[in-house]
């Protein structure tokens, strides 16, 4: 699997000296070279990854601050980026992250190293709150920021619960990607889940 510009698709704060794109390569390609091999989450080290990644303990160090931010950006490479949303209307934000969690979905389906190491992920606290700080409370807030958008513009009910609707749009592509594997994810899913729900959920007209 590349890895490959990895972190030029990610946002996140600056450690230590100027990144080297061919370094942080090397060395995400090691952690994924380890996992491909087998090696569960547990067993591995910094120090493990800099022999394989062909790197000083210290060149990791500068640039994470330990394996649980190391594992999460890992995670990321190996998964579509995130959105860019269009911004002409809330049901069009809103097809664009579900798409993005329907890609999220294949992708992971199609990888049973993913799979096992999200499964793996859970069982450690630090790197399963690592990953929920930095990459799905930050996926959340743009749901609920599209959301709130809609109800500023009129084209949301201003009675709704935003963390409830949220939820609401998001858990059939959670259910048919996680809890269903074997459930179809057809290429208009997204667009079918927000159209089914606005049905109800737009003001009524004047």
């Amino acid at each position: 699997m590349s890895l490959a510009n990895s972190r030029s698709r990610q946002e996140g704060p600056a450690r230590g000296r100027p990144r080297s794109e061919a370094v942080e390569h090397s060395i995400l390609e090691g952690v994924m070279k380890l996992l491909e091999e087998g090696v569960p989450l547990s067993e591995l080290s910094i120090e493990r990854v800099a022999r394989t990644a062909g790197v000083g303990k210290a060149t990791i160090y500068r640039r994470w601050r330990g394996k649980e931010e190391l594992f999460v950006d890992v995670l990321r490479a190996a998964e579509p980026p995130d959105p860019e949303l269009p911004g002409t209307s809330m049901r069009d934000d809103l097809i664009v992250l579900l798409e993005s969690l329907r890609q999220r979905g294949l992708v992971t389906r199609s990888s049973a190293i993913l799979h096992n190491v999200y499964a793996q992920m859970k069982s450690s606290p630090k790197i399963w709150a690592a990953y929920h700080a930095t990459v799905i409370d930050p996926r959340r807030r743009m749901g609920t920021d599209v959301l709130r958008r809609g109800q500023l513009n009129g084209e949301l009910r201003d009675d709704v619960d935003i963390d409830l609707l949220n939820d609401l749009f998001v858990g059939p592509l959670l259910v048919r990607s996680v809890m269903r594997p074997d459930a179809e994810l057809p290429e208009d899913l997204a667009q079918q889940v927000v159209d089914r729900l606005l049905e109800g959920l737009r003001p009524p007209a004047p």
